[in-house]
């Protein structure tokens, strides 16, 4: 990539908003003060362009920084990873992309990370269980089956871990994790594919499915349309590549993020690169808060 195209295509992402970044990445806005976001490298302040994290000591401006710092993403992966959830890459790649020098030097790709779920503690099982059904309303007849499967279960901390899966296999490849306790947290088992699989909960042999930017959301969509299959994408992500596997085999899907700004946007994207995908806006802000005020 030349440093004109670089430029050309990092204007295109920089400017999506702070916020936007902050869901596609699993964080939390802080209940008390909606100027801090829990996130998966610690508290972060955010002021319009701007934000700081203090357990760091680290800031920055604009959407490709803030991906930098909470993926620990260089430049150029990180402008990817945007155009990634726009949906815009092959848009940014445009027709000026051409094939390097033969004597140009490749930078190899880094390599994964390898999966490391936590481990199951059952000891931590009740705390869990009473999150999701007292405060999270969430029917039990519901998480006994993915309990049993091994789909959902506690980690040593209190943890709810939500298992995420790849191919027929059911193999894992990652995990979903949200805190328990007093303080509002979510993240990921280190080393997770969001692009490899997806946590899923659904009616055996259904032909339609409903998107959910977290497996909370799609545990709640089922519970309301036990009829529908229910994904989730683990954060606002308008482009996860394993979408196109699942409209070529015939399933029809529903946009069911977030009735906000960064839902509607990541939608919008999505449709506009999937015009076979249809727009189910929750009638609150999402599908655990329409459960909730059925309850």
């Amino acid at each position: 990539m030349s440093f004109h195209d670089f430029r050309r295509r990092a204007a295109l992402v920089r400017g999506v908003p702070l916020e936007t970044v902050l869901h596609w990445r699993g964080a939390v806005r802080d209940r008390q003060d909606r100027n801090k976001w829990h996130t998966e490298q610690g508290m972060l302040s955010v002021t319009g362009i701007q934000f700081m994290n203090w357990q760091c000591e680290h800031g920055g401006g604009g959407a490709i920084d803030l991906v930098m710092h909470l993926a620990a993403l260089d430049a150029g992966p990180a402008v990817r990873w945007l155009e990634q959830q726009l949906g815009t890459s092959q848009l940014a790649v445009g027709k000026s992309a051409v094939a390097a020098p033969s004597g140009a030097r490749h930078t190899a790709p880094a390599a994964p990370r390898p999966l490391r779920l936590p481990p199951r503690q059952d000891r931590q099982l009740p705390r869990v269980l009473r999150y999701l059904t007292w405060q999270r309303h969430l029917p039990l007849s519901l998480l006994e089956p993915l309990l049993e499967n091994g789909k959902l279960y506690a980690d040593q901390r209190g943890n709810a871990v939500f298992l995420m899966v790849a191919g027929k296999a059911q193999r894992p490849v990652g995990a979903e994790l949200r805190g328990t306790g007093m303080r509002v947290w979510r993240g990921m088992a280190p080393g997770s594919s969001k692009d490899g699989g997806y946590f899923w909960i659904g009616a055996s042999g259904g032909r339609e499915i409903v998107l959910c930017e977290s497996a909370i959301d799609a545990i709640s969509c089922f519970a309301i349309h036990p009829e529908l299959i229910c994904i989730s994408t683990a954060g606002v992500r308008a482009n996860p590549r394993w979408i196109s596997g699942l409209l070529a085999h015939g399933y029809r899907l529903q946009c069911g993020f977030d009735a906000d700004a960064p839902g509607d946007a990541a939608a919008a994207a999505m449709i506009t690169k999937h015009p076979q995908i249809t727009r189910l806006r929750p009638p609150e802000h999402d599908w655990n808060d329409v459960l909730a005020a059925r309850a």
